[in-house]
């Protein structure tokens, strides 16, 4: 609170003498136009009052600059003339300007106070609904693939002579599936974690290629899926976006491997790209079964579970979640719907102004 007054005071005295030099380069080094010097000071009241808080330094100020105009514009010069026309209309209008100026300021920093707190509890509140709902999912999602996995391995272990090697192979193949799932889950909470340790809810972006972004998620995606089928449709041109690639690629996974597993189709997956003057869409289509109407408005709220499905333990609820996170962040947004052939996910990422100017 010291410092701030000291900066305010500090302030309000550069204006005072900025204003009376400004003023005598007006009055005399030019024509000798007293309507200059009041302008002049009155600007450098509406500065002061707006950046100072309350009605002292506006009233000070206001004193200073109807004597400063009499002391040295008026005559006689460098001397006071208390019984000149017009000086108490003056007095008065130069006073009622800073009372009105820093009435409306402080009623404004007011007004914008309680907006920015307004904001940040809205913030806060988002960041709360998040962390419940990745609770509420990772209660699911981690706890039924660790429940399949200890069921295989112990079937495994007391069955051992009486299964046919088959049964065997199923069912370590169940145990690294349910494993690679688990690590996949646990990558995408440290991604969000990586992004909610910010304080600024933003990400660190860098100009990269978007092919190879594109290229390198649906390698990574292939070497888990390596029966997935995707068609990429995007421009001739070369496409630089900035972007927090590792992340981006994260988010094309996970809508790509929900397509391949909840569409129950064998269709191939379309990923669109589209350029657009302002930013990059990204679409990925799939040909199935589509989303059920009613869960669509929650879809990103990291509650939604494909429980009726058997593939119960892929949840994408807080893959979903994640991937608002994520492209949030970024400052895009993403949204799902229902094509008539299935579902398809759209998820937008903004140009830089050089890319835009680029473009």
């Amino acid at each position: 609170m010291k410092k701030k007054r000291i900066t305010e005071t500090l302030f309000t005295l550069f204006m005072l003498a900025a204003a009376t030099t400004i003023s005598f380069a007006f009055f005399y080094l030019g024509n000798k136009n007293v309507a200059n010097i009041t302008v002049t000071y009155t600007l450098a009241l509406i500065l002061t009052a707006l950046y100072t808080t309350g009605y002292l330094y506006g009233i000070l100020s206001a004193l200073y600059y109807v004597i400063a105009v009499n002391y040295f514009f008026s005559y006689p010069y460098f001397g006071f003339n208390f019984s000149m026309d017009g000086y108490p209309v003056t007095f008065i209008g130069m006073l009622a300007i800073s009372l009105i100026t820093s009435t409306t300021t402080t009623a404004l920093k007011k007004q914008r106070n309680a907006f920015a707190e307004r904001e940040k509890a809205l913030m806060e509140a988002d960041k709360e609904k998040l962390r419940a709902n990745l609770l509420r999912a990772v209660s699911h999602d981690l706890r039924t693939p660790l429940t399949s996995i200890i069921g295989s391995s112990s079937s495994y272990l007391e069955n051992y002579q009486e299964l046919s090697e088959t049964e065997r192979t199923e069912l370590v193949a169940n145990i690294g599936e349910d494993a690679q799932w688990l690590l996949n889950m646990v990558e995408n909470l440290l991604t969000v974690t990586r992004i909610k340790d910010d304080d600024t809810n933003k990400v660190k972006k860098s100009p990269e290629v978007v092919e190879e972004v594109v290229s390198e998620a649906i390698q990574r995606l292939k070497k888990r899926i390596p029966d997935i089928r995707i068609n990429v449709s995007m421009p001739n041109n070369f496409l630089l976006l900035s972007m927090d690639p590792t992340l981006i690629e994260q988010v094309l996974i996970n809508l790509l491997e929900n397509a391949y597993i909840h569409s129950g189709s064998t269709e191939p997956i379309d990923l669109i790209i589209r350029e657009e003057p302002t930013q990059i869409t990204f679409c990925v289509r799939d040909y199935g079964r589509g989303i059920d109407e009613k869960k669509l408005p929650y879809i990103f709220e990291g509650q939604q579970t494909a429980s009726d499905s058997s593939d119960s333990h892929r949840g994408i609820g807080i893959g979903l979640s994640i991937c608002k996170t994520i492209i949030r962040a970024h400052g895009g947004e993403i949204t799902a719907s229902n094509h008539g052939h299935g579902a398809e996910f759209i998820f937008t990422l903004p140009k830089e102004k050089e890319e835009t100017d680029n473009a």
